[in-house]
């Protein structure tokens, strides 16, 4: 339909790839927002574009998992400006924002010990703690 939209030097979305449609905006604008269908709504289906990765694939289905309708594509609206071209462009830099996104895999998370003075405040607190609830028994006297 429209222009190809590159995400870097070595992927690209063709223009028949994206399904783009106007709809009528919400929120203020009077007379013209009835009018006039300025909001772009922006469908892409990543599993038969086939140039991801399996795991940046799933990376980017997780991260939008909101925004995919039955059909397994990602559903992408831009009405943040009263132009509908505008809008079709903040919708495709949204899509090529998500999917650079999903390219870099997270960092492993890697465990760290407790720090020495932590440990000795941590133990400190806790005999604080048990001798409060020592003194709050019972004495027995003989």
């Amino acid at each position: 339909m429209g222009e190809e939209l590159v995400i870097n030097e070595k992927l690209k979305i063709s223009g028949d790839r994206l399904i783009v449609s106007a709809v009528r905006s919400s929120g203020p604008g009077g007379q013209n927002v009835n009018k006039v269908a300025t909001c772009i709504e922006l469908r892409f289906n990543p599993t038969e574009w086939g140039q991801l990765t399996h795991a940046a694939l799933q990376r980017l289905l997780t991260s939008v998992k909101n925004r995919i309708d039955a059909e397994g594509r990602i559903i992408i609206t831009s009405q943040k400006y009263r132009e509908q071209f505008k809008n079709l462009e903040d919708a495709r830099s949204k899509l090529r924002d998500m999917i650079i996104k999903c390219l870099k895999a997270p960092k492993p998370r890697r465990p760290t010990k407790p720090t020495k003075s932590s440990v000795e405040d941590r133990i400190k607190k806790k005999k604080i703690t048990s001798e409060k609830k020592q003194n709050r028994s019972k004495i027995i006297y003989d």
